[in-house]
C-alpha cells in the first residue's frame, strides 16, 4: 500500500506543478471538468502501473515457488544432488545469471530488504569463471564417455536419479557459447543444434531464438569444413528472417565455396575441431575398455591375507591384499579404513580445501591448470586420532617408515573433476605401488590418472612415502639396473 500511495502522489504532483497561478479551477465549473478527464488519465495510468507490478510480482512468485521446491528437493541429499553434473551446471548458471536478473527486476523496490540481501549474498556468488568451468566440465564428460548430446541434455546418465529437470534450450545455448569463445566449434555446433531440436519440440526459451542458434550453428559448421550443412543452416535462418543481411551474405559465400570444391579448387583452411581430440588409452580406460592381460600374466595375480611377516598389528586382523597388476606391481588393500574414519578425514579437510595445483618446472611454484580439476587439503598425522590411525595402518601394511612421509593429502573431485596422466616420482592409500625402482630412478610404467567424475563426488586421500627413512626397509639393489 505504501508504494501505491507514493506512486499516486508522484502523479498528482506532476499535474499540480504544471498549473499556473491564474488557473483558478474553483471559479469555473467548465474549467473544473477538465480535471475529471485529467484524473481519468491518471487513474488509467495508475491501473497500468498496478497491473505491471502485479505481473512482476506474479513472475517473482512463480520463480520463488519453483526455486523453493527445487531447494527443498536438493537439500534432502546435497552431495547426491550436486553429484549429477547437469544439476551442478544449472546451479552455477542460475546463481551467476538468473539471480542478477531477478535483482534487476525488483531493484525499483529499494525499501525492501531483498535487494540488500542479494547484494550481500553476491559476495559469495560464483563468477563467470565458475560458470565457464562447469560448462567445460560437461563438455569434457561428453567427450571422455562418448555421451549422446540429447541424453546428456535430459540428464540421462548411468546411475543417476536425483535430477530435477534437464537442460533447457537456454542452457544448451549457454554451453554452446562457452565452446564458441574457446574456438571449440565442434561442441558449439552440437549444443546449438540441441537447442534447436528442443525449440522444434515446442519448448519456449526465455532468452535465445532460432535465428541466433542457426547463426552460431552455421558458422561453426563452416569452421569445421562442413559447407553443405552450413549452407543448409543459412537457408533455414532465411526462412525465418528473409532480410537477415549476414545470413544472405553467408549463403552466397557458402554456395561460392561449394562451387569451387566441385571444380577442385582449394578452399580456405578450416578447423576440424576446437579442442584436443579424445580417444587415447586414458579415455578408453575411463570408459571401462581396459587392457586385457594375457592368460600367463593373469595367472600370476592372487588375493591373499597379508600380515607383513607377522606384524603385531596385523597378526589378528591381516589386510586383504589383491594383486591388481604385475608390471609394475600394483596391489589393492580392501577395508583398510572405517566409514567413521573416512568421514572424519573428509570433515577435517573441507575447511582447508583449495584449488589443486601442479608444480611449475621452472619456478617450482604451484599453478592451477585444466589438466587437474579438483580441490585438495593437507592433514597432519597428529591432527586427529582418525588421521593417525589411517597413517599407522599404512605403515603397518607396507612395512615402510611414515615418519619422513608428507602429510596426508585429501582431494575432492567435483563436476568433471580429473587429473590427466602424470607421474609421482617425487615421492601411494588402499592402492599401493612403488614409483621408484630399487636403483632410485623413476619407474615410467607408473604413469596414472584420475578419470573425470561422471556422477557423484569423489574423495581420495593419499600419502607419499619418501626414500629417506627406508634405507633398511627397502634396500637398494646390487645392480644399477635394478
Amino acid at each position: 500500500m505504501v508504494h501505491l500511495d507514493m506512486a499516486l502522489c508522484w502523479f498528482l504532483l506532476v499535474v499540480i506543478g504544471s498549473s499556473s497561478a491564474d488557473d483558478e479551477f474553483y471559479t469555473s465549473i467548465g474549467h473544473m471538468t477538465e480535471l475529471l478527464y485529467t484524473e481519468q488519465d491518471l487513474v488509467a495510468s495508475l491501473e497500468d502501473y498496478i497491473r505491471a507490478e502485479e505481473n512482476k510480482l506474479e513472475r517473482i512468485k512463480r520463480w520463488a515457488q519453483k526455486l523453493a521446491d527445487l531447494s527443498a528437493f536438493a537439500l534432502e541429499d546435497p552431495e547426491g544432488f550436486l553429484g549429477h553434473p547437469v544439476n551442478a551446471f544449472k546451479l552455477l548458471n542460475r546463481i551467476d545469471r538468473k539471480w542478477s536478473e531477478l535483482e534487476s527486476l525488483v531493484l525499483t523496490d529499494v525499501s525492501h530488504g531483498f535487494v540488500s540481501d542479494v547484494a550481500v549474498g553476491r559476495r559469495r556468488f560464483p563468477d563467470e569463471g565458475d560458470r565457464t568451468g562447469v560448462a567445460e566440465a560437461l563438455l569434457r564428460l561428453q567427450d571422455t564417455y562418448e555421451l549422446d548430446t540429447d541424453s546428456l541434455a535430459k540428464g540421462e546418465l548411468p546411475g543417476t536419479s536425483r535430477l530435477r529437470g534437464g537442460l533447457t534450450a537456454d542452457d544448451c545455448y549457454d554451453l554452446g557459447t562457452v565452446a564458441y569463445k574457446a574456438n571449440d566449434f565442434y561442441h558449439t555446433e552440437l549444443w546449438m543444434s540441441q537447442a534447436l531440436r528442443q525449440l522444434e519440440r515446442g519448448e519456449t526459451p526465455a532468452t535465445v531464438d532460432a535465428v541466433t542458434l542457426l547463426d552460431y550453428r552455421g558458422y561453426s559448421l563452416y569452421k569445421q569444413g562442413d559447407l553443405e550443412r552450413a549452407k543448409e543452416s543459412a537457408e533455414r535462418l532465411l526462412e525465418i528472417d528473409p532480410v537477415n543481411e549476414r545470413a544472405n551474405a553467408n549463403l552466397k559465400y557458402f554456395k561460392y565455396q561449394l562451387a569451387k570444391e566441385k571444380t577442385g579448387e582449394e578452399t580456405p583452411e578450416t578447423l576440424t575441431r576446437g579442442r584436443a581430440s579424445y580417444g587415447g588409452a586414458y579415455e578408453r580406460l575411463c570408459r571401462g575398455d581396459s587392457v586385457e592381460l594375457t592368460p600367463r600374466r593373469r595367472s600370476r595375480l592372487f588375493c591373499r591375507y597379508h600380515d607383513n611377516r607377522g606384524h603385531p598389528n596385523l597378526r589378528i586382523g591381516p589386510a586383504k591384499e589383491e594383486d591388481v597388476w604385475d608390471r609394475p606391481r600394483i596391489v589393492r588393500y580392501h577395508d583398510v579404513a572405517s566409514d567413521d574414519d573416512m568421514e572424519i578425514i573428509k570433515e577435517l579437510a573441507k575447511p582447508k580445501l583449495a584449488r589443486s595445483k601442479v608444480s611449475d618446472g621452472r619456478t617450482n611454484e604451484g599453478l592451477a591448470v585444466p589438466s587437474r580439476i579438483s580441490q585438495n587439503a593437507w592433514l597432519a598425522d597428529k591432527q586427529h586420532a582418525g588421521v593417525d590411525r589411517a597413517v599407522r595402518r599404512m605403515g603397518d601394511i607396507t612395512g615402510l617408515d611414515t615418519s619422513t612421509a608428507e602429510e596426508l593429502q585429501v582431494v575432492n573431485y567435483g563436476v568433471g573433476g580429473q587429473y590427466e596422466p602424470h607421474f609421482d616420482f617425487q615421492g601411494g592409500s588402499a592402492v599401493f605401488w612403488y614409483n621408484l625402482r630399487l636403483n632410485g630412478k623413476g619407474d615410467y610404467q607408473t604413469r596414472h590418472a584420475a578419470c573425470p567424475v561422471l556422477v557423484g563426488s569423489k574423495w581420495v586421500s593419499n600419502k607419499w612415502l619418501h626414500e629417506r627413512g627406508q634405507e633398511f626397509r627397502r634396500r637398494c639393489g646390487l645392480r644399477s639396473s635394478d
